[in-house]
Formats: C-alpha cells, sequence, structure tokens
C-alpha cells in the first residue's frame, strides 16, 4: 500500500493528513491524538472512518490541523481520514457514505454585514 494525502474541513478547521501502511499510530501536530483530542467523544470522532473501513490497525496517520474550534478540527480530520480511505480502497465508500463520513459539513458562519448588528439582527428601531 502506498500513501495517501489528502485534506477535510469543517467550518474553519483545514486538516491536511498523510496516510500510510502501518500499525494504526494517529499523530496530531506532531502529539498522539489522545493527547491533543483529550476527551473520548473527539477521540471517537478521529477513528470514526478507520473504524467503519474496519481498518484501524492497518494504517499510521499523521495529521496537521489548523483554524476553527477543538471539534471542528476532529471533524475535518475524521473527513480527511475517510477520503483517503475512499482513494485507497474505493470499495469502503458505500459503508462511510451510510454514516454520513464522506460529505463535507458546508456550515459556517455567517459574516457580519455592514448596517447591520450581526450577520442578520438589524439595530433596534426608534419610531420617537
Amino acid at each position: 500500500m502506498s500513501t495517501t494525502n489528502t485534506s477535510g474541513r469543517r467550518k474553519t478547521a483545514v486538516a491536511r493528513i498523510y496516510l500510510g501502511a502501518g500499525s494504526g499510530n494517529i499523530t496530531v501536530n506532531g502529539k498522539d491524538y489522545k493527547e491533543y483530542f483529550p476527551t473520548l467523544p473527539l477521540q471517537y470522532i478521529v477513528t470514526q472512518s478507520l473504524s467503519v473501513a474496519e481498518a484501524v490497525a492497518n494504517f499510521d496517520v499523521k495529521v496537521n490541523v489548523q483554524g476553527g474550534g477543538v471539534k471542528g478540527q476532529a471533524e475535518a480530520v475524521r473527513l480527511a481520514i475517510a477520503k483517503a480511505l475512499v482513494e485507497l480502497d474505493p470499495e469502503v465508500k458505500p459503508a462511510l457514505r451510510a454514516k454520513g463520513l464522506v460529505t463535507r459539513d458546508d456550515r459556517m458562519v455567517e459574516r457580519k454585514k455592514p448596517g447591520r448588528r450581526k450577520a442578520r439582527r438589524k439595530f433596534q428601531f426608534s419610531k420617537r
């Protein structure tokens, strides 16, 4: 098996991964993923694509992630791993698609517009 480079995004977080044959080590920004994502739900999100494809112990993953918050970063890593697994073995795509792991969640914070208090909220109207 060869190595694969892919990227995943969620909100403003961007994850670039390098997936190659190995023993299941996941490194995020130079740290073990359990150290970088300390809570169990975040660790589950990161490994979800590998567990659905039943390839947890087959690959080593090196991740560079930046931007966004912790959960957005975890979901960006999940998408990048899913895309890399599909690139290596297209037969796992239906299983990943069924869990919704191949689709990018493109919801982002809407920008603030001029003449408004927030993105859509107008300033309070005063009749008198």
